[in-house]
């Protein structure tokens, strides 16, 4: 069996590649996965994404599985706790960012607004399949990205800068970033298909 080529940046890291193979790229419809993930995101501010995906299931543990009813309701006391918790980003900031955006989930969802379907109308409800050959090709942000942004911190949601958007949405599937090479990118899926038929 031929070795699968894949998008280079998991590098030889076993969890990455894992991470790369079954969970970034597939559209995600569930409001609290996209919570969570937009939550993580924040974290990952400044840092690598591999940093934050090795400690998800402390964030997980320490924020009530992203029970946005849950983790609204937590005090500054607990925070002051998690702030020494090596298992998290020990970043203050970053930490009060998870509950103030479970929040910020929780108004939204009493205004009646779904947030999946918010969220993936920044893309028209489809995924984006893009074509890039090489990394250096792909975006950093978009303007797709920086709507979601603005439209999120209007919302009362921190740590969601354009960038942190933009990997928010290839991430869950909102934007299929897979490079053409990459054995995951649609392209190959549907020649898959069709030389099977």
């Amino acid at each position: 069996m031929e070795p699968r080529h894949r998008c280079p940046w998991p590098g030889q890291h076993a969890d990455y590649i894992e991470y790369h193979d079954h969970e970034w790229g597939r559209p995600c419809h569930d409001s609290r996965k996209l919570l969570e993930k937009l939550c993580l995101e924040g974290q990952q501010a400044g840092l690598s994404w591999l940093v934050v995906l090795r400690k998800r299931a402390r964030y997980r543990q320490c924020f009530h599985d992203f029970d946005p009813q849950k983790v609204a309701c937590m005090t500054d006391a607990e925070l002051d706790r998690l702030v020494q918790d090596r298992g998290l980003i020990r970043h203050r900031g970053k930490l009060e960012a998870v509950r103030s955006n479970a929040q910020a989930y929780l108004r939204l969802q009493q205004q009646g607004v779904d947030f999946s379907a918010w969220l993936w109308g920044f893309v028209g409800g489809q995924p984006r399949i893009n074509r890039f050959a090489d990394m250096r090709e792909v975006p950093t942000q978009t303007p797709e990205s920086a709507a979601m942004s603005r439209a999120l911190k209007k919302a009362g949601f921190a740590f969601v800068g354009p960038t942190g958007c933009y990997a928010f949405m290839q991430s869950m599937g909102m934007v299929n970033d897979h490079l053409t090479g990459c054995f995951l990118h649609p392209d190959h899926a549907s020649a898959s298909a069709g030389q099977s038929q």
